[in-house]
């Protein structure tokens, strides 16, 4: 088959089709920075709920990545106060990812960011799903790799801080590769 013949055009209108009526999928990503405390300085990845959460429709410049207390944020949060009208970071299981999506919701919350539980996970994105509750979630809920996740919380600890600024959602796109800052500890 010769390139640019209509054999070659009919394989490439059917792979995407292929793909689709397969369920394969490719991982959305969604990209954050954080902008303070500066030893964390970095673009983070996260990866956005499949079937439940709802998606960012503003660009917020400094808002407060809040780590939630308990961190796996299954109920009653003692810091939720300091989560309205914000982001929760939160911790990898105790209960759903849509268990703790609500809480955060229930709690003000403009977003919740679950970081894994598994701190040495640098590099595999889970896949969150909806329970079997039926119940709906109206806030961003994304997935942050345990790795990404230890070191902001660590580094929020060795500073004191409550919280930390970020910046959400970042458009990589129009960032020169060199201006790239991604965590050294996360390799691609």
């Amino acid at each position: 088959m010769v390139p640019g013949s209509a054999g070659w055009c009919c394989l490439v209108f059917w792979l995407p089709a292929c793909v689709a009526a397969h369920g394969l999928r490719i991982h959305d990503y969604l990209y954050f920075q954080v902008l303070s405390p500066g030893d964390i300085r970095y673009i983070f990845t996260a990866t956005p709920a499949k079937d439940f959460g709802g998606i960012f429709h503003t660009r917020y410049e400094q808002i407060h990545l809040v780590p939630a207390e308990p961190p796996e944020a299954c109920g009653e949060l003692s810091n939720g106060f300091f989560i309205q009208d914000q982001i929760a970071l939160v911790e990898r299981g105790g209960c759903s990812f849509l268990s703790k999506t609500r809480v955060v919701q229930e709690h003000g919350g403009r977003a919740v960011i679950i970081s894994d539980n598994a701190v040495d996970n640098d590099s595999f994105y889970v896949e969150m799903i909806q329970d079997s509750t039926q119940r709906t979630a109206d806030i961003p809920a994304l997935f942050l790799l345990g790795r990404d996740g230890y070191m902001i919380r660590r580094s929020l600890e060795q500073h004191g801080l409550p919280w930390a600024i970020i910046s959400i959602p970042v458009n990589v796109t129009s960032i020169p590769t060199f201006e790239l800052l991604q965590p050294p500890w996360t390799f691609w």
